[in-house]
């Protein structure tokens, strides 16, 4: 039988300029492990710290720009692209000064604080 989601779980993020994160999959919203999907919402200028997380992650931008800095250079990710990081890549996120960034994101196994392994401020 299908599963009606009604609304997402909003998620407390960390980050400059806090973006928004509803979590409609995942181990808060739907206490599923294996997945999570959700639409984030990044202010212009937003930006987080490197990571390497231990989860693949797939964003799909739906609006603005995603820039995607990794170990060997630069992508930026526009509206109508994706982008897959690899489990264990080195990755700091950020978002256009003017337009910000909105996209979906899917991390495979669930996303959580505990596998993200955030660099130190």
């Amino acid at each position: 039988m299908p599963h009606l989601i009604e609304q997402p779980s909003i998620i407390t993020p960390l980050g400059r300029k806090p973006k928004l994160i509803e979590e409609y999959v995942g181990k808060i919203s739907t206490q599923n492990d294996a997945v999570s999907i959700a639409r984030i919402v990044c202010p212009p200028g937003w930006s987080e710290v490197g990571q390497r997380p231990d989860f693949s992650e797939t964003k799909i931008m739906l609006k603005g720009q995603l820039r995607v800095e990794y170990e060997d250079g630069v992508l930026d990710v526009h509206a109508g692209q994706a982008v897959v990081c690899e489990p264990g890549e080195w990755v700091r996120y950020s978002a256009s000064e003017s337009d910000g960034a909105e996209y979906v994101t899917i991390c495979v196994p669930a996303f959580s604080p505990a596998t993200v392994h955030r660099d130190a401020e």
